[in-house]
């Protein structure tokens, strides 16, 4: 399966990336301790502060471990498919003009990813990249459905290979926390349904975008999981 590993990647060098921070805090914290080694309480004080740290990389360390979690797509097969590109709550369904790339009206469903949800998301069909737009913004919380008309987000395009003409469109969403997209696919790369495209790190969300003509099976409320939720086929 394609990107396998980039998600677990990233969570290392964060992990590490940690790891020194939370060293040197400890260096700091032992050399006041040397320093201080004649004050009882000044010496509890640094040890307790050493201790705290490593605690709490600790914690942050299995969190991050969690929240790069991976699982391997496992698309349902049938042709007239779109599976959820990610793992979450839909809170929006709708019919919206979207004009960059589907060029007008079109289903929107809008997925929020929760913290606690896998960010890692997939492709919601089979189909080559021919739309890419990375688009600066701000970093409202996403929670609201309409955060991505402001915030940071990146717009992608598939052209279908299950059906010639067809345009679906996904856009990756920055929230409060999540202040960095991570995009694994370019234009022109080629996707089966459901292969790994992207990583939004820490709570954001996605919009899946898709012709009229499909009939969406998905409402708000409903919890779904990329690359195996059926969110719509064909009428």
């Amino acid at each position: 399966m394609k990107h396998t590993g980039i998600a677990r990647r990233a969570a290392i060098r964060i992990i590490f990336a940690s790891l020194v921070f939370t060293l040197g805090a400890c260096c700091i914290a032992a050399a006041f301790y040397r320093l201080e080694h004649e004050s009882h309480v000044l010496s509890l004080i640094c040890l307790f502060a050493t201790v705290a740290l490593a605690a709490v990389w600790m914690v942050f360390a299995l969190f991050t471990v969690y929240f790069f979690r991976d699982p391997e797509p496992n698309p349902p097969p049938g042709p007239g498919l779109i599976v959820s590109p990610g793992h979450g709550l839909v809170d929006a369904v709708e019919q919206i003009t979207e004009p960059q790339f589907m060029g007008g009206p079109c289903h929107r469903v809008s997925t929020f990813l929760s913290v606690i949800d896998i960010h890692v998301q997939n492709a919601p069909v089979a189909g080559k990249v021919v739309f890419f737009k990375a688009t600066a913004g701000q970093f409202l919380s996403a929670l609201k459905a309409e955060s991505g008309l402001h915030n940071e987000n990146v717009l992608l395009g598939f052209a279908s290979s299950e059906t010639p003409g067809e345009k679906i469109g996904v856009r990756l969403i920055a929230g409060v926390l999540a202040r960095r997209i991570v995009p694994f696919v370019e234009m022109g790369d080629a996707l089966g349904r459901g292969d790994r495209m992207s990583l939004i790190q820490f709570g954001s969300r996605c919009d899946l975008y898709l012709p009229l003509y499909y009939n969406i099976k998905v409402k708000p409320g409903d919890k779904v999981v990329g690359s195996q939720t059926v969110m719509a086929a064909k009428s």
